[in-house]
């Protein structure tokens, strides 16, 4: 497994951290957690850590605890504003993202599935680090297991969305598959392609200037992976597992 990636255990059970965010305390859980909730999760991170989850919407929405009220807010993305506050988010294919700043030690997580990414959700979110005081090499961004490029098919029309947002509006799928290590492969159906969605938020990253050793992608698929995660591209039930960080 890449060095950058970890799996660590707590009672038995693992889950998988990552080097670049290790000042904080974090985890990308596997579905040996499940059912249990971010509440009861946080005990393996920080028992004493208020916890913050939004309802998901696969929008480009990002919150500050302080704008968190109840169980109903809606949002993709949560980004702390004091210390001891433990941000969650909820996959089955689409790609968790943990963010630190090694200055501000503010954290933050994101929930990016295709139309979050179309939506460009991780550049909204450090577009509210920055506006809160970050500087881009601060940064140190994480995205977990997610479903990966090789098993993901998608229509035509899904890739040349989420494609705009790093090649622009005209010849979409012809620059994203001209692109250096293109996100793009082929699939044998008519009509369809097979896309890296963790690939693409990684180059929306770089077109903002973070630098590519300030970014990891867990090297584990969702889909090709049942022992360890839940897939709903896999088997269509509407089961998670949860990710999240502590600010310091």
């Amino acid at each position: 497994m890449d060095s950058v990636w970890q799996w660590e255990t707590w009672e038995d059970l693992p889950y998988l951290t990552c080097s670049l965010l290790q000042q904080w305390q974090h985890g990308f859980f596997t579905r040996a957690f499940y059912p249990r909730s971010p509440e009861d999760l946080v005990r393996v991170l920080d028992p004493s850590a208020k916890v913050y989850r939004v309802k998901q919407v696969h929008g480009k929405d990002v919150l500050f605890p302080k704008q968190i009220k109840g169980d109903n807010n809606v949002a993709d993305g949560i980004i702390s504003d004091r210390d001891k506050q433990a941000v969650w988010v909820a996959s089955a294919d689409c790609t968790p993202v943990l963010i630190g700043d090694v200055n501000t030690l503010r954290v933050a997580a994101v929930h990016a599935g295709w139309r979050g990414t179309a939506k460009k959700i991780v550049p909204e979110a450090i577009a509210h680090f920055i506006k809160s005081g970050s500087s881009l090499n601060d940064l140190r961004i994480a995205m977990g297991p997610a479903i990966s490029g090789k098993v993901y098919q998608v229509d035509e029309e899904v890739a040349v969305e989420i494609g705009k947002t790093i090649v622009g509006k005209k010849n979409t799928l012809k620059k994203m598959w001209d692109l250096p290590n293109s996100p793009l492969s082929k699939d044998l159906e008519p009509g369809k392609v097979r896309i890296d969605v963790r690939k693409v938020n990684q180059i929306q990253l770089e077109k903002l200037g973070i630098t590519q050793e300030n970014i990891a992608i867990a090297p584990m698929c969702t889909f090709a992976l049942p022992e360890f995660f839940f897939s709903y591209r896999r088997t269509k039930n509407k089961k998670v597992q949860w990710s999240g960080i502590v600010s310091l």
